[in-house]
């Protein structure tokens, strides 16, 4: 793995002040963000200066029921040639399920059981015959656990990568979220998984709320993160660390503080209880069944999972029944930080909805209303004019000159009349046949 060393996340809301920042070598960039033939001015100024970029997908949903979308996996790779990045890096989660038709918007966690495992290990196979580089998976935080799990979390990252030879992107704070959330111990996963395939390593803020930990992006980054940093560095001398930050970004100098307090725990030389790296385990994929049975038997655990995996996101973004064995309480938290996750979003994308609606507590409390029993199921942005609709055919808002306004937004949007029209419209037509 070539060395990244230590780098912070690009994102649009600070591109100026990492352009800024001294001593950076490389830059992450949220792969779904970014255009390939369009790439952002700062982007390919810090290219310019040497300064790698590598593509971070958050969409391919690899550990979900179904095989990878090749459109998705063509503009990864696609952005991956455009940045000339060194390899392109995605999460071990599922994001939506087909059947039912859902999106949840968030990277929710696989069950590690084999028949997760058979399913994701495929799925990343087929990953890595569509990439022009190579793949590393990030471990993720959760609020919830599966019930009957048959694996612990190292035993599924080590197997994960010696059936498929993939690497490994190592998220500290998730390592932490997951102690908080789940009892896991960070140190035991540490000691566990295979880290010489590690490809690099995230470092993130978060907070604890009733004694839930929420892996927000959005905080300083805790002692308690670097301490589990400083640990990974007593194993292993990774090739890059990488400081996200996606929210209430703060100044220039706690950006260059936050790096400085990294490049303290992992380099040059890291301290000196540092051991080297373990032999190199065979990368080979487990032996396969004979041919013609292992589809059929793939393709019945595909379904296991994704039976599994619809009954959680439907109870997570539509109200259904949780499933048996959750915890109730975490699931409610974790529906709850979906929905206002979902609103947030919203915003950023259509900025105009706050300010249509009276503000942003009015916006939230409109959108939360709506999110309640409707799913998302085809990104952020139908999302947006799926709730301007809501609104428009229940007459909303109250005021005419806002209702005008939301109306003309809608319409920019889809080209279409407006949806209160038409619903009367239809309804004339069906009195009219009654």
């Amino acid at each position: 793995m070539a060395h990244l060393g230590v780098g912070i996340g690009w994102r649009p809301e600070i591109a100026e002040a990492v352009e800024r920042l001294p001593g950076l070598d490389w830059v992450e960039v949220v792969a779904e963000n970014v255009c390939s033939g369009h790439l952002p001015a700062s982007l390919l100024r810090l290219r310019e200066r040497g300064v790698r970029v590598v593509p971070h997908g958050v969409s391919l949903g690899l550990g979900g029921a179904d095989r990878p979308d090749a459109g998705k996996l063509a503009a990864l790779g696609e952005r991956a040639v455009a940045l000339g990045a060194p390899l392109v890096t995605e999460h071990i989660a599922f994001v939506r399920t087909s059947s039912p038709a859902l999106e949840a918007g968030h990277l929710l966690p696989v069950r590690r059981t084999r028949d997760a495992l058979d399913v994701l290990c495929e799925n990343v196979r087929i990953a890595q015959d569509a990439l022009p580089v190579p793949l590393a998976l990030e471990n993720i935080a959760a609020l919830i656990s599966w019930p009957g799990e048959e694996l612990t979390e190292a035993q599924f990252l080590t197997e994960l990568v010696e059936r498929t030879g993939v690497r490994l992107l190592i998220d500290v704070a998730n390592l932490h979220t997951n102690r908080v959330n789940r009892g896991e111990d960070p140190f035991a996963v540490l000691d566990a998984i295979p880290l010489e395939a590690l490809a690099y390593v995230h470092v993130a803020g978060g907070v604890e709320r009733d004694g839930v930990w929420h892996d927000t992006h959005a905080h300083p980054v805790p002692e308690v993160v670097l301490d589990i940093l400083a640990e990974l560095r007593k194993r292993v001398a990774p090739a890059g660390v990488l400081l996200e930050r996606d929210d209430d970004f703060p100044a220039e100098a706690e950006l260059a503080g936050e790096l400085a307090a990294i490049r303290e725990v992992v380099g040059p030389a890291g301290p000196s209880r540092a051991r080297p790296a373990a032999a190199p385990r065979s990368s080979a994929p487990a032996p396969r069944a004979p041919e013609g049975e292992e589809p059929a038997a793939l393709e019945r655990a595909r379904v296991r999972v994704g039976v599994e995996q619809a009954a959680l996101l439907s109870a997570l973004v539509a109200g259904t029944p949780v499933p048996e064995g959750f915890d109730r309480r975490r699931v409610r938290v974790q529906a709850r930080a979906l929905a206002a996750k979902r609103a947030g979003v919203v915003a950023r994308l259509a900025p105009e909805l706050p300010g249509i609606l009276g503000g942003e507590e009015p916006y939230r409390e409109a959108f939360l209303g709506y999110a309640r029993n409707r799913p998302m199921t085809a990104g952020y942005r139908r999302d947006a004019l799926d709730f301007a609709e809501h609104l428009l055919i229940r007459d909303l808002p109250a005021d005419p000159a806002a209702r005008r306004r939301l109306t003309t937004w809608w319409q920019d949007r889809v080209g279409a009349r407006p949806p209160r029209r038409i619903v009367r419209w239809a309804r004339t037509l069906v009195g009219r046949a009654a």
